[in-house]
Formats: C-alpha cells, sequence, structure tokens
C-alpha cells in the first residue's frame, strides 16, 4: 500500500510531534513522523514499505493490539492504554497508545501516537517495592482472620505485586490448593491471563474507585478453569495497601447459559447451527464484508431423499441419513466458512473464507458439494442414492442487504429444482447464463471421450543439425457438434477441475503410442513421439507401470517415447517428481521439460532429475527485432542446457529471423508454424514420406561464397570498396546504416562486417554491440576516419570490433585485413562444427553406454535366474524316490540321482558315455522311442516300469528323461515273470 501524501501543513505539524504518530491501514503504515521512527530503529521507507503496523507490538500485547483495532471499527470509544513495544534490534520498551478512527482523504484510516513510559513505569516499580516491604504486616487481616476464614464466599486478600497474602479456606477449596500452599502463590498463577502491569493498573484504579465488580477465569489446582465473578475492595491498613476480592463461582449459570444458547442456536440432530445462528453470522458478515470491500456467498442446499426417508421409514431413520450427510458435507468447510442445517435436509454454506468470491470460486465449492453428496450412503443393509439442488447468490454482487440473502438462495434453489435432479441455480440470470454454459461444458467433456470426440493431432520437432523431422508432438484436440472446437487450454484445464484428466491423459498416451507404431509400420524411420504429462498424472504412484504396460501393449520401444513436464510440477513436490522420472527413464523413456523460462526452477533442481531436452517457451524464442537482453536470455538458457549435457528444443519458432537466431546461437532443435502446424496424422504421413526438410540455406549452412556487410552512410565510399574487393570473390552486401545493416543480417548470413563509425541514427560502434548481441559469430570491423578513442576502446575490450581500420586506407591493407578475417571466421565455425560433433559423439555414446549397462545387467539376472532354477532342478530331481536318468540330445548320460545310481553299481563310469554303450539293450530302445508312454523293460533281472520323453515339446529339445520304477515281479532264467 503506497504512503499516504499528506497536505504540507499537517504533515509538517505530524513530523514535529514530541510524540511518535503514525497512520495506518489494514495494518499497513501510511504515514510515519521521524519521532517514531527514531523510537523503534527503523528506516522511514523501510517502516513504510516492509514491515506491519502490529508487528511493533511485543508479541504477548499483540492480541490486545487487534481487539482494539476491531473495537474502533465499530466506532466505540477507545481510552489509552498502555503495551509493551519492541524495537527493530529485539529490545522491548513500556509505551502508551492513543488511537482512533477518521475519514482521511476518502480513507477510513487509524491515528496512533505512541509516547515511551518506560522511566514512569521504572519509578513505579521502585515505589511499589518500597510499598511491599511496609505491606509484610499482616495485622489488618488478623482482626477478622477467623470470620473470613469461615466464610462461605471465596476470599484473597492481594497485595499491589499480585502476592496472594491471605486466601480463606472457601478460596482454597474452589481452587483445590492446600491453603498454606495457595499463601505463597501470586495471583497470576491463579488467573494466567493477567500480567504485573495490568495488576498495577487496576491497583490503582481500585485505590481511586474504592470497588469494583469484573469477570474472570481462575485456573485450578488440575488445570481446569472455572469462571467466576470477583468483587474487588481497596484496604488500606496501617500503610500498607491490599486488594481483597471476594469470589463468585459462575460454572453453573455459565453452563445454564451455554445450554440455553445451544438449544436457541444448535440444530439438535446434526449438531451444526441452525436457522438463528445463521441469520445472525449473515447480518454480521455482510457488514464486515462492506466495510473491508469484499464479498460472501451463501449456497442453500436440499437433499430430496430426507423427506422422503422420514416419510416412508420414520423421523429416527431420517436422523441417521442426516447425520451421515452432515459428516460428508463438513469436509467441505474451509477456513471460515459455515455450515448450517435448517431442518428437512435443508442446508447452508456461508463462504466467507476468500478474500474474492465471484461465480467461479463459488462454482468450486458446489462441485465440491455434489462430489460428496454424490456417492450412495449405506443406509440398513442398503445403498441410498441421494439427488439435490443447490442455489447460489454472491453479496453485495447480487443483493444490497445481507438479510435478502437468506431469502434469495433458497429462492435460487428452488429454481434449480424446477430445472431436475442434481441441479445448481445463481440468483442473477446473468451468473446463471454464465455457469450453465460452463455445466454444458463439462457435461459435454465427460462425455468427449465415449462419443470419439477428443482426437490428435501432431506437429513435427525438427533437427537444427540436419534439417529433417526427429520427433513429434501429441497435441490432444475436442471438436463437440454443439460447441464447435474448444481451445485445447480451456477443455484441459477444465478436465483437471473435474477430476477428467487421468483417463483423457492415459488416453492421450496410449493413442499417441499407437500413432507412432503405426507410422514404423508404414515405413517410417522411428521417430520420437512426445507426449505431455499432467501433474495429476505424474503424482499416481503407479504411473511408471502404467506407462511400461501401454508401451507393452502398444508395441512401441521406448526409447521413441518422450514424456513432458512442466516446471510448475517441479515445485509442488521434488523427492516425488525425481523418483518418478528415474523410475520412467529406467525404462528408456525420454524426458523433457516444457515451458521452461517462465517457472521457478533452479539450476540445482535440473541437477537433480533426468532431462534430456529442455524446452524453451515460445516467449522466449527471439527475432531478429528483439532486445539485445531477450537474445542474451536464451542464449544463456541455451548454453546453461548444454552444458548439462541437456538437449534445447526451441517452440513457436515461426519466422526465418527467429529461425536464424537460434541457429546461430546453436539450438538443437525446434517446432512451430515456421515448419508446419499441428497435422492430423494423414497429413503428416504425407509430410514424412516426402522427407519435407528445412534446407541448408536456411539453417545457415550452405555452401556459398564468403559474404562480406559493407555499412557506410557515403555512397562514393561503399562503391569504393565494392571495387576494390569484387576481385577477391566475395559475396558483398552493402547497407548505408545501421537498421539497414540489420536487415541485410536477417536476410543474408553474413560472415565479415566492414561498418563506418559514423552515420546518421546509430554509430559504427553501436551498430556491432548490437550485432555481436544477435550475430555472434560474425568478424566485425570498423573503418573510419574519426578516432573516438574511448568508445572504440570499449567497444573493442568488450569484444564487439576485432579491427579497426582508418581512413584514408592503403589497398592492399584493407584487403589482407579482410582476408584474415574471414580466415578466422572460417577456423571458428569448423571449431564450432567440430566441438558440435564431439558433443553429439559424447551424448550418443553415453546413451549406448546407458543402454549397455542396462543389457548386460538384464543378461546378468537371466543368468542367474537359470542357474537358481538349474539349481532347484537338480535338488527335485535328486529328491524324488524313483530312479532317475537324464540324457543329451545325442544319448550321452549326463545326469543320475542317488536312485539311478544305487540301481546301476558302478554308476559313476556310466556318466559320459552312451545309452547303446550301456550293454542294456531294453534302456537304449526306451531311449530311441522316447515316445512318453510307459512301458515295462528289464534291467538285470528286475521288471521296470519306465517312461522316457523329451525335456521340451518342442523340436529344440535340450534333451530326455527317463524315470524307473521298480515292479514287484522278477524275472527268470528263461526270461519269464515270475
Amino acid at each position: 500500500m503506497p504512503a499516504l501524501a499528506l497536505d504540507g501543513q499537517w504533515q509538517s505539524l505530524l513530523m514535529q510531534a514530541p510524540a511518535g504518530i503514525f497512520l495506518a491501514k489494514a495494518g499497513r503504515f501510511l504515514f510515519v513522523n521521524q519521532r517514531l521512527t527514531h523510537m523503534f530503529g527503523y528506516g522511514l521507507s523501510e517502516m513504510v514499505e516492509q514491515i506491519s503496523s502490529l508487528s511493533l507490538a511485543s508479541p504477548r500485547d499483540q492480541a490486545l493490539v487487534l481487539s482494539r483495532i476491531r473495537k474502533r471499527k465499530v466506532g466505540a470509544a477507545e481510552p489509552p492504554y498502555d503495551i509493551q513495544c519492541q524495537r527493530k534490534d529485539g529490545s522491548l520498551f513500556d509505551a502508551r497508545l492513543c488511537a482512533v478512527r477518521l475519514s482521511l482523504m476518502g480513507q477510513d484510516v487509524d491515528l496512533i501516537s505512541v509516547i515511551d513510559i518506560t522511566e514512569t513505569c521504572e519509578a513505579l516499580k521502585l515505589a511499589q517495592s518500597q510499598a511491599a516491604a511496609l505491606a509484610q504486616s499482616e495485622q489488618a487481616l488478623r482482626m477478622s482472620q477467623f470470620m473470613l476464614d469461615k466464610s462461605p464466599i471465596p476470599i484473597l486478600a492481594i497485595d499491589e505485586l499480585g502476592h496472594l497474602r491471605y486466601v480463606n479456606e472457601a478460596a482454597a477449596q474452589l481452587l483445590q490448593y492446600d491453603k498454606a500452599r495457595l499463601e505463597l502463590m501470586t495471583i497470576f498463577d491463579v488467573a494466567p491471563h493477567r500480567r504485573l502491569d495490568m495488576w498495577k493498573e487496576s491497583f490503582k484504579t481500585l485505590q481511586r474507585v474504592g470497588h469494583k465488580t469484573l469477570p474472570s477465569d481462575w485456573r485450578k489446582a488440575d488445570g481446569t478453569v472455572v469462571p467466576v465473578e470477583l468483587m474487588a475492595s481497596y484496604l488500606a491498613y496501617n500503610d500498607a495497601s491490599l486488594i481483597v476480592v471476594y469470589a463468585h463461582d459462575l460454572s453453573a449459570q455459565l453452563e445454564a447459559q451455554e445450554q440455553a444458547f445451544r438449544l436457541a442456536h444448535v440444530d439438535d440432530v446434526t449438531g451444526l447451527p441452525n436457522r438463528q445462528f445463521l441469520q445472525e453470522r449473515v447480518r454480521s458478515e455482510g457488514h464486515l464484508a462492506i466495510q473491508e470491500h469484499r464479498h460472501i456467498a451463501l449456497l442453500s442446499l436440499t437433499v430430496n431423499e430426507v423427506r422422503s426417508v422420514n416419510e416412508t421409514r420414520g423421523y429416527t431413520n431420517g436422523d441417521t441419513l442426516l447425520m451421515a450427510l452432515t459428516r460428508r458435507l463438513v469436509t467441505v468447510l474451509r477456513g471460515t466458512d459455515i455450515l448450517a442445517h435448517l431442518g428437512a435436509g435443508e442446508f447452508v454454506f456461508l463462504l466467507t473464507n476468500d478474500r474474492e468470491i465471484n461465480e467461479d470460486s463459488a462454482m468450486q465449492v458446489v462441485r465440491r458439494i455434489m462430489e460428496a453428496v454424490a456417492s450412495p450412503i449405506h443406509f440398513e443393509s442398503e445403498h441410498i442414492s441421494v439427488t439435490s439442488n443447490i442455489g447460489v447468490v454472491v453479496f453485495p454482487q447480487d443483493t444490497d442487504e445481507p438479510d435478502h440473502m437468506l431469502r434469495q438462495a433458497p429462492a435460487a434453489m428452488r429454481m434449480a429444482g424446477a430445472k431436475g435432479m442434481d441441479q445448481v441455480c445463481f440468483y442473477t440470470p446473468q451468473a446463471n447464463a454464465r455457469i450453465g454454459e460452463r455445466l454444458a461444458r463439462e457435461a459435454a467433456l465427460r462425455h468427449a471421450l465415449s462419443r470419439g470426440e477428443i482426437y490428435l493431432q501432431y506437429q513435427p520437432q525438427v533437427d537444427l543439425m540436419t534439417g529433417g523431422v526427429i520427433g513429434l508432438e501429441a497435441l490432444a484436440r475436442w471438436r463437440n457438434d454443439l460447441l464447435g472446437e474448444v481451445p485445447p487450454r480451456e477443455f484441459l484445464s477444465m478436465a483437471e477441475d473435474i477430476g477428467l484428466m487421468i483417463p483423457i491423459g492415459h488416453w492421450i498416451l496410449k493413442s499417441a503410442c499407437e500413432a507412432a507404431v503405426r507410422l514404423q509400420r508404414e515405413g517410417i524411420p522411428s521417430l520420437r513421439m512426445a507426449v505431455n504429462l499432467s501433474a495429476k498424472q505424474l503424482n499416481q504412484p503407479d504411473i511408471a507401470c502404467t506407462i511400461e504396460s501401454i508401451l507393452m501393449q502398444t508395441g512401441l520401444d521406448p526409447h521413441c517415447l518422450s514424456l513432458e513436464i512442466t516446471e510448475g510440477m517441479l515445485m509442488d513436490n521434488l523427492e516425488h517428481v525425481a523418483s518418478t522420472l528415474n523410475d520412467l527413464k529406467s525404462i528408456g523413456i525420454e524426458i523433457a521439460l516444457d515451458d521452461f523460462g517462465t517457472g521457478y526452477s533452479s539450476l540445482t533442481n535440473l541437477r537433480r532429475l533426468p532431462i534430456d531436452i529442455v524446452k524453451i517457451d515460445r516467449s522466449l524464442v527471439p527475432d531478429v527485432t528483439a532486445a539485445t537482453q531477450d537474445v542474451s536470455i536464451t542464449r544463456a538458457i541455451i548454453n546453461m542446457a548444454h552444458s548439462l549435457q541437456m538437449k534445447v528444443l526451441a517452440v513457436g519458432v515461426e519466422s526465418e529471423g527467429q529461425l536464424s537466431l537460434l541457429s546461430a546461437n546453436q539450438c538443437d532443435q525446434m517446432q512451430g508454424f515456421y515448419f508446419s502446424p499441428p497435422l492430423h496424422e494423414a497429413e503428416l504421413l504425407q509430410l514424412l514420406k516426402d522427407d519435407k526438410r528445412i534446407s541448408d540455406e536456411s539453417l545457415g549452412r550452405k555452401c556459398r561464397q564468403r559474404t562480406l556487410l559493407i555499412v557506410d552512410d557515403e555512397d562514393n565510399i561503399v562503391s569504393s570498396l565494392k571495387r576494390l574487393l569484387r576481385r577477391d570473390g566475395y559475396h558483398i552486401v552493402t547497407a548505408n546504416s545501421g537498421p539497414q545493416g540489420l536487415q541485410c543480417l536477417a536476410q543474408f548470413d553474413v560472415d565479415v562486417i566492414l561498418s563506418d563509425q559514423r552515420m546518421p541514427g546509430m554509430t559504427g560502434v553501436e551498430f556491432l554491440r548490437r550485432t555481436k548481441e544477435l550475430y555472434p559469430d560474425t568478424i566485425r570491423m570498423v573503418l573510419s576516419g574519426y578516432t573516438e578513442l574511448q568508445s572504440i576502446t570499449d567497444a573493442i575490450n568488450e569484444g564487439a570490433i576485432y579491427k579497426f581500420l582508418t581512413k584514408p586506407w592503403d589497398d592492399e591493407r584493407v584487403r589482407a585485413h579482410i582476408q584474415e578475417a574471414f580466415r578466422q571466421k572460417e577456423m571458428a565455425d569448423e571449431n564450432r562444427r567440430l566441438d558440435r560433433q564431439v558433443q553429439d559423439a559424447n551424448q550418443e555414446l553415453a546413451e549406448v553406454n546407458r543402454r549397455l549397462g542396462q543389457v548386460l545387467a538384464s543378461q546378468r539376472d537371466r543368468i542367474f535366474r537359470e542357474e537358481t532354477s538349474l539349481t532347484v532342478a537338480r535338488d527335485m530331481l535328486e529328491s524324488i524316490p524313483a530312479p532317475v536318468i537324464g540324457l543329451d540330445e545325442d544319448g550321452m548320460i549326463a545326469f543320475m540321482n542317488a536312485d539311478a545310481e544305487g540301481l546301476f553299481e558302478g554308476s559313476a563310469a556310466l556318466l559320459g558315455m552312451h545309452v547303446d554303450d550301456v550293454e542294456l539293450p531294453d534302456l537304449a530302445m526306451l531311449w530311441h522311442q522316447k515316445d512318453g508312454r510307459f512301458m515295462d523293460i528289464d534291467l538285470k533281472g528286475m521288471v521296470m516300469r519306465a517312461i522316457c520323453r523329451p525335456m521340451s515339446g518342442d523340436k529344440q529339445s535340450r534333451g530326455s528323461l527317463m524315470v524307473l520304477t521298480p515292479r514287484m515281479d522278477r524275472i527268470d532264467g528263461d526270461g519269464h515273470v515270475i
């Protein structure tokens, strides 16, 4: 709030006042005099611009100051009062404040004077300590001590410093302390809200008026508080001064009053404020809103099912439903908002929490209310679906009297009910129209996906090294038959508000991946598909798994997907964002930071995040007409990103000049209408098949002659230089002024500039300084007959000028200097080209190493799993209670379990032998058949039930497995089973 400009006479008078004086409004200083700044140790501008007037009071006295401010707002008379003030260095001092509310220059302001009374208070303390010595005598109390001890009325005698000099038995019983202990305490232990300075002031007042009745709160020994009414009297005896306090316990009385208040102001079913309480608050909040120039709103809500439940199931069940609704609705309350129940299922919200309440902010609350009551309520082993209607009125926008809101909000609610169930109606037709239009859009958006109204367009992203398309950004569009084309920012913001961003975002991501796969099937080389993630999507705990599942379903290589987040998402929960992005990066997905330069992301945050691409916002994409500082900002962003091994993509490139500057400043990629607007998939496919590119000429890499720009306002000088230099084969461009020279630089790719110094409108040094900012790779020289030493020296030191040549010139020297300048330019261009190639190669190598690391890690995991599986398989085969023999593809015995080794004595010799060589014909026959059928075979006179089957059912069998089960039969000498 700016300082108030006072009349000169008033300002002089207030400045010379011996007391500290200031004018304030809403806690901000409008005027302070010098005495006040000296008193508190602040500077004048520091007080007016940086601190609140409330901060002058010590923390413990700020509540007192606020209460005085509230009293002044309602016009109450205000006597002077004492507080402790706090200086800038933190020290405290006693001060007396006098304040008055007045109207000054059309504003209601507070005029406050501050007087330092520290010395007065210290003198008073000294006097009190002397009086305390005299008050040690308790002779005055002894005369009636017995009667006081036995009195049923609690009595305390307190000295000027607050010490309890006498406590009777009734007081000790009330406070639940031992009488002897209580007499060692102070009134500040019993009444913690009192302070010594306040007590001394009360002591003086009682000394003057004799007695006084006042309310107070006393704290008992168990910490509970008991309200009391005190009758205090001043007593002087034998030069000692005491305050005698007679206390009356108000607990029962206040409890009765509270019960009466609840009966009058609280709904007995829901426990919410009732109609009478709401009327009082609406009236008071309305008047306060007028004084503070702000708006409040009243929302009237009726739940239609409450009445039917009362009529069909009884009021007990109706009350149960009301309690369930109340528990849901209280979750909508914010800060100072109030929820009341007027009976029969009619609830009212009084919205006072926001300073500025309008249709949009009221609709946000309405939407939360509808969400709270939307889901069915479990009721008597069934679920009841409830419907509601809401009427809204905003004060003082829609009415000029607070009381009228209580009629207008229900009227709007009834109008909403006439439209149908779950409807909202504002009191004014204009507001109804606006809200109706928004609700219609929201309703249409809820069905947009199922109706196929949302579709994607794709804008190409171009590599500024090759000029070819390297990626696409998927952009969501919505076209409705009634609404037409809805702007993306509008419907995406609406989707965030009504909770549709997650399903819409999932559809966009999946559709974009499917489109990328379709392009690959059309023979288009793999391009990066960029998709924007919303904040709600990024905050999902399983977002990485969801995206990986989409990639698997669509068959898109993760390296072909780029996810874009905005700077604003980094501010909410950086730890979660970093963890999520690292999970996505580990899948192989590229991460891009969109709208860079418009938020508050720090270099530290960027270093912690796995960002691959920084997208410069379109507002930071410069043109040849841009200010020097704008070009410097863009160049700084590009250099910073490159230093962090990130690529830079410029958004919104629309002109040749923008492209020229971005290319000159080593920007990596671009997208914008200069190359292509967002396209439908068929149009995009044709563009890609045509292999549309940005020409080498536009990118400044055409095979061309050396280009020299001559800038001089004298035509004869320009002609002479052209004749001199034409034989060297240069492409010569000329201009007669600095602005013409800048235009030539936008049209031609200039290598060397030769400029005159003295030219109308813009000197040569100024022109070359501007050129250095816009086209830093050019070689710049001055040719002049005037030697303005200081400006030329500064320009050379800044690097704006490569060489300074004088007129008249020596032809051969000028030719030699220009030839050297071209060699310097070509050497610098080659160095930049090589440096860029090295950077790209390093980035590609880092990416290859990362992918190779992932492959090696995957192979290690696979080998470990196979080894684990093999170990488990061997253990299982060893545990089978039957002989098991494993053979490889050629019939060599490779494995025998313990039972097989027991069956064949000397089995160690069998390992490594071919089954045909073990002299067991039946075993060899079993292996050759290996048809998976059981058969009986003869092994050393034993009948065995045997089976042999391949270890894999496909053609790539890795061997076979025999299982032998002994039978009880044996073979006799003739070969018969016995």
